[in-house]
């Protein structure tokens, strides 16, 4: 069912003693996405976020996340989202309630190299992936090791060539890729799903001043899992500017408990590329004509750009290094991030 933001914000208000909302914002509707979500301001000037499920099967889910970040909430340098109450919802599941956590979404393509806030996201990944995998099996997350990885990229990659979108010299590469088993020599660590720059949410003690920033919160943990810490890099491998990440990978590596294995940036770019293969499936899975075609047309593109190129190369020369303000969304940091919640 589809509910409205007044609806919403009544759940939030019996989910939470105490809560009388005054203003409610709600979030634009996104075909496949598992929660309906809602912004509350209450009497007391707090903000809240309240969630529920579309499908009995998010509702499962979140309650799985819930009990992951119970475990983890005092074991990260940053925020987590905690729900203060719940509200059964009539056709089965529950909606949950969190206090808004504020701070401004990054932009990995603005991400400004050197100290400052680059380094803090290394040591804030960082942190996730030093976490104690046993935290994870407790709340009964999946865990991918090398060998299950591999095999499905590989199946994906036979059901995206047989579609015949997909160039075949990008397939000889990634499978060459995928083949080599020296690659995937790693130990499977905690991650929240794949990192995008909309759930880390920064702050900064001064704008103008990247060395001041520090990440508040990470949010958009429904995909939460055991797996190949290089997929955790791909969006900022693939985004960031190079020299940026390079400042991100030198502090996550300092940070660490155990020494990154030493294909981790490569496998992160491949991961990054592979993301297109996913989009396809998905696309043609839904028989979505449009999304089809934009994603042939990436291919190509890709193809276009990495030909006779191998993947530990360096796909562009290091760029100057943006400014901290240009690194976050440009809003306020009362403003709702895109994504909310757990």
């Amino acid at each position: 069912m589809t509910r409205t933001p007044l609806a919403l914000a009544a759940l939030a208000s019996v989910a939470v003693p105490g809560l009388d909302p005054v203003a409610v914002e709600g979030t634009p509707h996104v075909p496949g996405h598992q929660f309906e979500v809602a912004f509350i301001e209450d009497t007391q000037h707090r903000r809240w976020v309240v969630r529920a499920p579309v499908t009995a099967a998010a509702g499962a889910q979140m309650d799985v996340t819930m009990s992951l970040l119970g475990l983890l909430s005092r074991r990260l340098p940053f925020s987590v989202p905690m729900p203060k109450g719940f509200v059964d919802l009539k056709e089965g599941g529950r909606a949950a309630v969190y206090p808004y956590m504020a701070g401004r979404p990054l932009y990995f393509a603005h991400l400004p190299a050197g100290p400052g806030i680059a380094a803090e996201l290394g040591r804030a990944i960082a942190a996730l992936h030093n976490v104690d995998r046993a935290l994870f099996d407790e709340a009964g997350l999946p865990t991918y090791d090398a060998d299950t990885y591999r095999t499905r990229r590989l199946s994906d990659l036979d059901r995206a060539a047989a579609t015949g979108h997909v160039p075949t010299a990008l397939l000889a590469r990634w499978e060459r890729s995928l083949e080599d088993v020296s690659l995937w020599r790693f130990a499977p660590t905690p991650t929240h799903g794949d990192l995008t720059g909309d759930q880390v949410l920064a702050v900064f003690d001064d704008d103008e001043d990247a060395a001041s920033g520090r990440i508040r919160g990470l949010t958009g943990w429904e995909d939460a899992k055991v797996a190949d810490p290089a997929d955790y890099l791909a969006a900022l491998v693939t985004q960031a500017p190079p020299a940026a990440f390079d400042t991100v990978l030198e502090a996550y590596a300092h940070a660490r408990v155990d020494r990154p294995d030493k294909h981790l940036e490569r496998r992160a770019r491949l991961a990054g590329e592979l993301t297109l293969v996913s989009e396809l499936l998905t696309a043609v899975g839904s028989n979505d004509q449009s999304g089809i075609e934009a994603c042939a047309a990436r291919l190509r593109k890709l193809d276009a750009d990495t030909f006779e190129e191998d993947l530990d190369q360096e796909s562009a020369p290091a760029t100057p290094a943006a400014s901290p303000a240009a690194a976050v969304s440009p809003v306020d940091d009362d403003t709702p991030s895109e994504t909310p919640g757990a």
